[in-house]
């Protein structure tokens, strides 16, 4: 078995089907328009106990103005090249509509 951070080499999508790294690592357990659809969400919690993941809150709420708040710093840290509208970053904040 490789370790953490090497290349998959040998192993295909069996491997992955067997459970070989988690969802929400994977394409499969993110969401298209950014943050983990529900199979990311519960691919995590099983591997960290005790978490407890929840949806976008794009309606409002406390939630919603603590996540606006902190990843508008993550934006002001961000390098100019890698703002491009289609990165994780953006795709998140357009999901809550911050």
């Amino acid at each position: 078995m490789p370790g953490t951070g090497t290349a998959l080499r040998g192993y295909g999508r069996a491997y992955l089907k067997r459970g070989g790294s988690a969802a929400w690592t994977r394409k499969e357990g993110k969401s298209e328009s950014g943050g983990l659809n529900e199979k990311g969400r519960k691919s995590y919690e099983r591997q960290n106990p005790g978490s407890d993941l929840k949806a976008p809150q794009p309606e409002g709420g406390p939630r919603k103005r603590s996540f606006c708040a902190r990843m508008r710093g993550m934006r002001k840290r961000q390098k100019p090249s890698n703002n491009t509208g289609d990165d994780r970053l953006s795709k998140s904040l357009r999901k809550w509509k911050c």
